[in-house]
This record gives structure tokens, C-alpha cells and sequence, in this order.
């Protein structure tokens, strides 16, 4: 049973309405957010209207605030802009679909002028945005907003989408547009597509003044912008009508042949159940120059095969690429697909081939995703001479999946890294190697047999002889 003095509703209830009342003055007072909260909270418990001036309200202050926003306090932002969000969600949308609706699209439209002003690496707010986005859908089927009215202004916001706030608008709200809200749309997009932005070819331009170059410069930009917008979205309608061929003809023959794209046409032709089709589009793609070839070709292929019926052809290429390049995802596929009992056999068989890569990282990298902790374990020991400690990326996360019951080949990964780093002299990385060495400090006390690898006190020993100089590395282990 919870302490009365734990924080939860039901010990705060019992402090009364007068006295939490004193208390939230109290912790607002100096903080800007909470008492917006406050203000936002108390308009809601007025009406709807009342909450949605004061989300306007701040809507407009965001949009006209000129503070760059870095990592370090964007967190502020963040809560600042997923407030104004639930309280047109959960507050004004219930209540006034309609007013939520006019108020989710000018949500939306902020977006612009916070990411000129935000260091958004992380993705964190770009994703506040592209919720509004999927709550833009369900508050408009409240409203039952008008599908023309809809399609105008998807129309205008697939012009105004520098940042990707509206990426996948026309997917998403597909089910409100209807064939008739589509239809719209397409018109104004074909429509615009059709405007001319005149663009003096390339031996003109040499002819005319440096600032009117930048303007041709521009308006060249603007037409290239506009031209993929128009394919995009008519790309978009293609697919939320299920037409195949609208999807196929946004692309010239030539673009066809690109593999990544030759896969998402044969996916679409196999839904639509033309394998023989897609088929062609699969081959009229295959890489002969020894290019990067990407795995959603592979996959668009092998689906293709199976609906072919070339299932023999299919599972005879899914051992190939995992041969070829020890993919998870492939092997899965191709153990799926084996009658019941025989992939245990063809599992164990992948796994020898796996541990007798010629690269131990590449084969640990796919014992770790598989997850096979053993045989990366075994894996580590075994190759310990060949392992390149520059590579943190694989070695890190395998110190950390093996440390309890492998501690001795997380001993092993996390000394190819201390190794690398000092022998190379890497004085950006002494830091993580003095953790590193503490945490083999700690793993030495799980081992009982080191076998005929250096036991802890040996290999920091040996350590100090080698790198005693490296004074800034042994200050990081002394500070612990």
C-alpha cells in the first residue's frame, strides 16, 4: 500500500481544491510553460472556444518566435508544442470538431517557421507534427469536412511542405477524400504541373547579368520543385486508388530501370495480382555492373518467384544472398519457407557458415542480430587476434549482449577497443576505453578460467608498460 505522502492523484485529492489551488501559484510562479498549462486548463473548463483562442494564441507566438532552438533546450519546444496538440485533441475536438479542425491545420502550419529556427537532429519535433498529421484524419471525419474543401487545402499544404510536416497527406487522408475529394485534387496538381516557369536553356543564360542569373537560378529550383511535388502526389492518388498503371506512368522508362524503383512498381503490380508483369519490371532492373544492388529488389524478386510458383527458384536465391552477405532477414525467410524439421538442419548449417566468414565482425555483427549469444561468444574467442577495435558500433553493444553469461568474450570486445584506442592514440575516445577497462575490472570477478587469455591484472599491467605515457587516458582511469 502507497505512503500518504506519495505522489499520486488520490494523496493529492485529499489536500482539498483551496490548498492545491495555492500550490500550483505557488510552483508556476517563474515558469512560463506551467502557468500557460494553467491558462490552457482553465479556458478548457470555460468551453471549447475559449481553449481554442488561447491555443491560437500561442500558436501564433511559436510561429513568430525568432530564438534559435538547439538540442539543449528544445525539450521547452517540445512539451511547448505537444500542449497546444492534446489540448485540440482531448480538449476542443470532442466538444467542436470543427473548430479543432481549423486549429489542427494551423498547428500544421507552424511547422514552418519553427524549423527555421530548430535543431531538430533527433526528429523529435518533426514527429509532434506528423502526429497532428494523423490526427488531422480522425478530427475531419468528426467534422465531416467537406472532400473539396479537404482537397483545396491538401492542395496548398503539398505546396508548402519544405520540411516533410506533410509527407504522406494525401494517404492518410484518402478515406475522407473519397473518389470525389481525389478527383479534385488530381485536377488542381495536373493543373499546376501545367504552369510554365519559363528557364532560359543553359546557352542563353551565359549571356545575361549576374543578379539576373540568380533569378533564373531560382525560378530553374522552383520548377524542379514543382515538378516533383506534381509526381509525388499524383504518385499518392495513384496508390489510394489502387491504380497500378496511374502509379507506373509517373515514372519515364529509364527511371523504371532503377532497382529500388522497378521494386516498389513489382509490389504494386503483385497486390494487383500481375506477377508476370512485375516479373518484367524485376529483370529489366538486374544490375550487371556490379553496382549496389538494394534488398527491397531482392525481396520485390523473391516475392515475385513465389507467386510465379518458382518456389524452388525463390529459396535457392534467399540461401544465396545469406551466403553472400549473412543477411537475418533473408536466412529467415529461407528457413520459413522449408518443410517442417528441415530447418533445423539448414539452421545449424547457416550458422557454421556464418563463424567461418572471412571478416569475425561481419559474422558477430549477424550472431548478435540473429541473436545467437553462443556462437558470437565462441565467435569472439576464437578470432580474438583478427578483431579491429575501431569498430565501437558492433563490439559495444556485443560487450554489453554477452557481459552476464559470456563475460569473457565481453572482456574480449571491450579489449580490442582499448587496445585500438591507445595504440592508435585516439585521445577522443579515452574516455569510453577507461570505462571500458573498469568494466573488465568488474567482468574479471565472474570469470574462473581466462584459458590462454590474459587474466585482468596481466593485461593492465602490460597496458601500463605499453601506454604508461598516455597520461590523459590514466587520469580518466584513476578518476574512475
Amino acid at each position: 500500500m502507497a505512503s500518504r505522502t506519495t505522489l499520486n492523484a488520490a494523496n493529492l485529492k485529499a489536500l482539498g481544491a483551496e490548498r492545491l489551488a495555492e500550490l500550483l501559484i505557488e510552483i508556476s510562479t517563474g515558469d512560463a510553460a506551467a502557468k500557460r498549462k494553467l491558462r490552457l486548463a482553465l479556458a478548457g473548463a470555460q468551453s471549447p472556444k475559449d481553449a481554442a483562442r488561447e491555443v491560437n494564441k500561442r500558436l501564433t507566438s511559436i510561429a513568430r518566435a525568432r530564438t534559435f532552438v538547439n538540442w539543449q533546450n528544445r525539450k521547452k519546444l517540445v512539451d511547448d508544442l505537444e500542449t497546444q496538440r492534446r489540448a485540440i485533441v482531448d480538449q476542443i475536438a470532442p466538444a467542436d470538431p470543427q473548430e479543432a479542425l481549423d486549429l489542427i491545420w494551423r498547428f500544421l502550419a507552424v511547422a514552418d517557421p519553427v524549423f527555421e529556427r530548430c535543431d531538430d537532429s533527433s526528429g523529435t519535433v518533426i514527429g509532434i507534427f506528423h502526429q497532428a498529421l494523423s490526427d488531422l484524419a480522425d478530427i475531419a471525419t468528426k467534422a465531416e469536412a467537406d472532400p473539396r474543401v479537404t482537397a483545396d487545402r491538401v492542395f496548398a499544404a503539398l505546396q508548402d511542405n519544405g520540411f516533410g510536416q506533410y509527407d504522406g497527406i494525401i494517404t492518410i487522408l484518402a478515406p475522407l477524400l473519397g473518389e470525389t475529394g481525389l478527383t479534385h485534387l488530381e485536377q488542381r496538381i495536373t493543373e499546376y504541373g501545367r504552369e510554365e516557369i519559363t528557364v532560359p536553356p543553359p546557352e542563353e543564360r551565359r549571356a545575361v547579368a549576374y543578379g539576373l542569373n540568380i533569378t533564373i537560378y531560382a525560378d530553374e529550383m522552383r520548377a524542379r520543385q514543382r515538378d516533383s511535388m506534381v509526381r509525388m502526389a499524383l504518385m499518392e492518388i495513384a496508390d489510394a486508388r489502387g491504380d497500378v498503371d496511374a502509379f507506373i506512368a509517373q515514372y519515364d522508362t529509364e527511371t523504371r530501370a532503377v532497382p529500388q524503383i522497378a521494386a516498389e512498381i513489382a509490389i504494386r503490380l503483385l497486390e494487383d495480382e500481375r506477377p508476370e508483369e512485375a516479373l518484367g519490371f524485376i529483370e529489366g532492373a538486374q544490375r550487371e555492373d556490379g553496382r549496389f544492388v538494394p534488398e527491397a529488389w531482392h525481396a520485390a524478386r523473391l516475392a515475385t518467384l513465389d507467386a510465379l510458383g518458382r518456389r524452388d527458384e525463390a529459396q535457392a536465391a534467399r540461401w544465396q544472398l545469406f551466403e553472400n552477405e549473412l543477411s537475418v532477414a533473408f536466412l529467415r525467410d529461407y528457413l520459413k519457407n522449408l518443410p517442417d524439421f528441415d530447418d533445423i538442419e539448414a539452421e545449424q548449417k547457416a550458422m557454421d557458415h556464418a563463424a567461418a566468414h572471412k571478416d569475425p565482425l561481419v559474422a558477430l555483427h549477424f550472431f548478435l542480430e540473429w541473436p545467437a549469444p553462443d556462437r558470437a561468444a565462441a565467435l569472439l574467442i576464437a578470432q580474438r587476434a583478427k578483431i579491429n577495435g575501431d569498430h565501437y558500433e558492433i563490439l559495444t553493444p556485443a560487450a554489453e549482449a554477452l557481459r552476464n553469461a559470456h563475460p569473457l568474450a565481453a572482456t574480449i570486445a571491450l579489449r580490442a577497443m582499448i587496445d585500438f584506442t591507445l595504440t592508435q592514440a585516439r585521445s577522443s575516445r579515452y574516455g569510453h576505453a577507461a570505462r571500458h577497462l573498469a568494466t573488465c575490472a568488474d567482468l574479471a570477478k565472474q570469470i574462473a578460467d581466462f584459458g590462454g587469455i590474459e587474466d585482468h591484472e596481466t593485461y593492465q599491467s602490460r597496458l601500463k608498460r605499453e601506454h604508461g605515457r598516455k597520461q590523459a587516458f590514466w587520469a580518466r582511469v584513476s578518476g574512475g
